[in-house]
């Protein structure tokens, strides 16, 4: 049996890693969205934040009201009870990461949790 889990992420608009590579400590999803597209709702949660990695293109994320401008490059944590959607430009489609994680479960980091 192996200790890892492979898989490779074609063009998709979504792909969940939970699914695909069995993760039990996390959400992952790899997301595409269109020129001008959007997640065609908004929402929260009730214990897990979210961190975004914005891989491609450029867009807009409208949190709690608030306008919040993407771009490649650009890292976003949101906490669970904000209202969010997130919306690629007019001119640019966006891809993103979006990892899914319970608020405040952390306990080690790499150096602390690592056996060497």
């Amino acid at each position: 049996m192996n200790n890892f889990e492979k898989v490779s992420i074609t063009n998709e608009a979504r792909s969940e890693l939970h699914d695909l590579i069995h993760l039990t400590g996390a959400e992952i999803s790899v997301n595409t969205l269109p020129q001008g597209g959007s997640v065609p709702f908004v929402h929260a949660h009730k214990q897990n934040e979210e961190i975004y990695a914005i891989l491609q293109g450029e867009g807009t994320a409208v949190i709690d009201g608030e306008k919040v401008s993407l771009k490649e490059g650009d890292w976003l944590r949101i906490a669970p009870a904000a209202k969010r959607q997130f919306f690629a430009s007019a001119k640019k489609p966006l891809k993103y990461i979006c990892i899914q994680v319970k608020e405040n479960s952390l306990e080690g980091y790499t150096m602390t949790d690592a056996i060497v």
